[in-house]
């Protein structure tokens, strides 16, 4: 009788590799992250100057709270505020931004800029031609408009509030009727406002808009110099918060109370001995 062997098959099981864990996870993410990062610096590399300004000023404060020092309106994060110990800093910053103007050589004579008593005081003087408006107009002119929209551009970053003053000189308006100096300068000063609240000066900036007529001439050697005629911008200062300075401690309110109190008498003593 034949013996056959019997087939004897081996399975062998196969299982899955070890759990390798969530590593790929991590370096994903961080070449996500490193992509993102990219496209938003093209982005702004490719953004307006403005939105440059902001973004830069959200990364400078987060949390918002620059608005306490005197944040910018336009979200520049400069964080300036203008006080008398640094307004010659802004003074300096409108000169270079006006110095930067196509027709700076045409108006440099006409511009002035001082440090005073009320803020800073920006004085754009007409010329017998004409700087800033029309020859017996409240309508500004192309010179006008250019180092109006300029300044206004900076102004807006402030939170100083302003106030806008229209001049003429001493010459009585040509036309007959009730129309007089006093509504020629009003009316500029007004179409000064306008322009500027237009380009970015806030809509609760202006504090105060006049129209002085001939009363204030510059020059009152010469009543009718053509630098009578003109526009001031005051850039009013902003006071320091000193009320945590003004606060005398409470010892102090507590020596002023024993001052005025009336202080106790010393025990008599009888002549009696004990």
């Amino acid at each position: 009788m034949d013996k056959t062997r019997p087939i004897i098959i081996f399975k062998k099981k196969r299982g899955h590799g070890g759990h390798h864990g969530g590593a790929w996870k991590v370096a994903y993410a961080d070449f996500v992250t490193a992509m993102m990062s990219l496209f938003i610096v093209l982005w702004l590399l490719n953004s307006s100057k403005p939105i440059q300004e902001a973004v830069g000023g959200y990364f400078r404060d987060p949390n918002g709270t620059a608005s306490k020092k005197g944040s910018t309106l336009a979200g520049s994060g400069e964080n300036l505020i203008l006080t008398k110990d640094n307004m010659p800093k802004l003074k300096d910053q409108l000169e270079q931004k006006i110095h930067e103007m196509i027709d700076f050589e045409k108006l440099k004579n006409h511009i002035e800029m001082t440090v005073t008593s009320e803020g800073l005081r920006i004085e754009l003087m007409e010329s017998a031609s004409g700087t800033l408006f029309d020859i017996g107009s409240p309508k500004l002119n192309h010179d006008g408009r250019e180092v109006l929209i300029a300044l206004a551009q900076e102004l807006g970053k402030l939170p100083n509030k302003l106030s806008i003053e229209g001049h003429t000189d001493s010459k009585p308006y040509a036309t007959s009727g009730t129309y007089s100096n006093w509504e020629l300068s009003s009316e500029r000063a007004n179409a000064t406002r306008r322009l500027m609240q237009a380009n970015g000066v806030g809509a609760n900036q202006v504090s105060q808009v006049r129209g002085f007529a001939d009363q204030r001439l510059r020059n009152s050697a010469n009543s009718l110099d053509p630098s009578n005629r003109r526009i001031s911008l005051i850039v009013q200062y902003i006071a320091k918060n000193n009320d945590e300075d003004a606060k005398p401690s409470a010892a102090a309110e507590q020596k002023k109370l024993d001052e005025k109190s009336p202080t106790a008498a010393p025990p008599q003593t009888s002549g009696k001995k004990e």
